[in-house]
């Protein structure tokens, strides 16, 4: 009866429409789907059941040992006694009888006998008696051996080059130099600076007036050791003042290696006055 009211139902409600839609065929076929279903489940879980009952009833089961099995004798172990090592004493060596002399030094003491005084044979060894009557002692002929001394490949070693260290207060003169001393600015323009602050007033001369001003230019850029070399003293004073009121920094020469070091600068002056 529920088959046929579903029955029914299905075709009332899909009336007049498509039934080879999906959906009706699933709700003609649903019963059978859901029987099929359970039995495949209970087939399933039965399978898993009986799977443990049947893999041991394939297993082997060992068969305990009933008895019977004689053990083999034991064997015995004899303990044998060593036998002692002998020990074979070395042969003692006969020491010959020879000439000795008495070297033990006796303790001194303020009631000791008086010694013997005789003389020592001169082949008479030291020992712990004076036998002077027994056979001289052998006469030492031990010669040591002298080293073999091989000849193996001479090496000349020639002695260390020792580079002399350069003074830093040497001045270096121009033939030396690979680049010689400079103003910043260059030598117009220290030039410029001599004219610009040279006091004329208190010179007079109708002629050309000269020197020249040699100086030393410094690592550091800086001069020291100003000289004029002009015959005229007044001139030369104010060539001087006028070098050292200069303000600015060379560039000091260089030597071979590349080195700044400390180098003359030679610059000459010459100036007519107009009175």
């Amino acid at each position: 009866m529920h088959q046929n009211q579903e029955f029914r139902f299905n075709e009332v409600l899909f009336e007049h429409r498509n039934k080879e839609y999906g959906a009706y065929v699933l709700r003609n076929e649903s019963d059978r789907i859901l029987t099929k279903a359970l039995f495949i489940g209970v087939s399933l879980l039965a399978a898993v059941s009986i799977t443990p009952v049947v893999i041991n009833a394939f297993k082997t089961t060992p068969v305990a040992d009933g008895g019977g099995y004689e053990l083999p004798p034991p064997i015995i172990i004899h303990d044998y006694e060593t036998p002692p090592t002998v020990v074979v004493p070395p042969k003692a060596t006969q020491v010959p009888n020879t000439r000795t002399y008495d070297s033990t030094v006796p303790t001194p003491s303020s009631d000791a006998p008086d010694t013997n005084t005789e003389k020592i044979p001169d082949d008479a060894v030291a020992g712990l008696k004076n036998d002077f009557k027994a056979d001289p002692a052998p006469q030492n002929t031990y010669v040591p051996t002298a080293p073999t001394i091989g000849t193996g490949p001479v090496i000349n070693i020639a002695p260390p080059i020792v580079v002399p260290k350069e003074d830093p207060n040497v001045v270096v003169g121009s033939g030396e130099l690979s680049q010689e001393a400079g103003f910043i600015g260059g030598i117009d323009a220290f030039r410029n600076k001599v004219m610009n602050n040279f006091d004329t007033s208190g010179l007079a001369s109708d002629d050309v007036m000269k020197t020249t001003i040699t100086f030393i230019v410094e690592r550091d850029g800086s001069i020291s050791a100003i000289k004029a070399s002009g015959s005229d003293a007044d001139f030369n004073n104010e060539a001087i003042r006028t070098i050292k009121s200069i303000k600015g920094k060379w560039i000091p020469g260089k030597n071979k290696k590349g080195e700044s070091v400390r180098s003359y600068f030679k610059f000459p002056i010459s100036m007519k006055l107009d009175n």
